[in-house]
């Protein structure tokens, strides 16, 4: 079994090419709708998206204080992936009730987020692959 697992370059050049499409008004792919959903709601990344080649380049570390906007858009993907199939199992009700209580889904994924980045570093740092019992137990102490 192989899992998907793309290079840095890959997940880059998917997301700037799914702005361009989407900019430029063509048909996009159920996964690049999702994606260009979260694009449209983060203007920030706009310039970044419209320019592959400097995308490609731009390298993003804790320690110059930046957010890597991939990665932030990533997440956002596997999060609505993760809420669209309900996996884990109950991530769909709390984010349901999370949105609720933030009054957004946007907000309420930035939170989920937090949840996310913790467990898949914990999950890292032990060598060990990312636990979904400790991903639902950290979500449900948002709600």
């Amino acid at each position: 079994m192989t899992i998907f697992n793309p290079t840095r370059e890959e997940v880059r050049r998917f997301f700037c090419d799914t702005w361009k499409k989407k900019t430029e008004n063509h048909i996009l792919t159920p996964m690049e709708i999702i994606a260009s959903d979260w694009m449209v709601e983060h203007p920030e990344y706009h310039p970044l998206l419209s320019d592959p080649e400097g995308a490609a380049a731009q390298d993003y570390t804790p320690e110059r204080g930046e957010t890597n906007p991939f990665l932030h858009l990533s997440m956002h993907l596997s999060i609505s992936e993760q809420i669209s199939i309900d996996q884990p199992p109950g991530i769909k009700e709390i984010a349901d009730t999370l949105s609720q209580k933030t009054g957004s889904m946007h907000e309420s994924q930035h939170l989920m987020m937090e949840c996310l980045g913790q467990v898949m570093w914990d999950a890292q740092r032990q060598g060990q692959p990312l636990q979904p019992d400790k991903y639902l137990e950290a979500l449900k102490k948002l709600v």
